[in-house]
């Protein structure tokens, strides 16, 4: 930081387990992923190069190495997963990612149905080779999935070698683990926190009240994704008390009841 203040919540330091940030690359230029590092490099984690623009994208190779010279793990979204999944294409898809030099995967079925077992194999057979992580809710709207069944898919993803578990949400942060208007499915995720760890959940939160809420209901160092390549400043001022949302806090009680009269 720029200046010492006190009251401020420490932040986990790369290579962090916790405190993730995931931001979404929709295609930008290399001028653009430098920016990205030189303003919040060190606040940066993962890049998902999101669903697949890959395709079309200038530099990707030269933009996956720059990324992760600065310390960040690159992966290309799971939509370009189930694409060549549906398609028979394993093979490709393999020799596709290793052709960019990525050495992280995700495993999703959003989009697509695959069976569950089918998908706990699959993260098995690449959790040997790749840094896995694994999505769990439909990307469709109007499609609810129980509680129950959110706690065993994402159980059994961790238990099949998934690093962490992805709660879907898509780029619009309307379905998944939030309503239709973006407002949390509060019952969902209090019951998924009774049996998965939140340190092994990646929540997708690409609009600020969900992420102030999850920074609420969790902490600072909360696992946040889907997260805009402008907004991780201000993602990490909420996060650590700089912003009117989060302001009080971390302050002491005796400060808080004098502020608030």
């Amino acid at each position: 930081m720029n200046f010492n203040l006190n009251h401020l919540p420490e932040r986990t330091k790369k290579t962090r387990n916790a405190g993730i940030t995931m931001v979404m690359d929709k295609g930008i230029s290399i001028r653009q992923a430098e920016d990205l590092i030189e303003t919040s490099g060190e606040f940066v984690d993962l890049v998902k190069l999101g669903f697949g623009t890959s395709a079309f994208a200038k530099n990707v190779k030269d933009k996956v190495a720059l990324y992760k010279k600065n310390d960040m793990d690159v992966y290309v979204g799971g939509t370009l997963f189930e694409a060549f999944y549906v398609r028979n294409q394993m093979d490709e898809y393999e020799r596709y990612i290793n052709k960019l030099g990525i050495t992280t995967l995700e495993v999703s079925d959003g989009s697509m149905a695959i069976p569950h077992d089918d998908k706990c194999e699959l993260i098995a057979k690449y959790a040997k080779n790749y840094k896995v992580l694994s999505e769990v809710g439909s990307k469709e709207e109007g499609i609810l999935i129980s509680p129950s069944k959110w706690i065993k898919m994402m159980s059994t993803e961790l238990q099949a070698g998934s690093w962490k578990v992805i709660a879907e949400a898509r780029e619009s942060g309307t379905v998944g683990i939030y309503r239709p208007n973006g407002q949390a499915h509060v019952v969902l995720i209090n019951k998924i926190l009774q049996k998965v760890k939140a340190e092994d959940i990646l929540w997708e939160a690409p609009k600020k009240a969900q992420q102030v809420y999850f920074i609420n209901h969790l902490g600072h160092n909360v696992n946040l994704g889907n997260i805009a390549e402008n907004e991780v400043i201000p993602l990490e001022c909420l996060r650590i008390g700089l912003r009117g949302d989060t302001f009080f806090n971390y302050l002491p009680e005796n400060i808080v009841a004098k502020m608030k009269g």
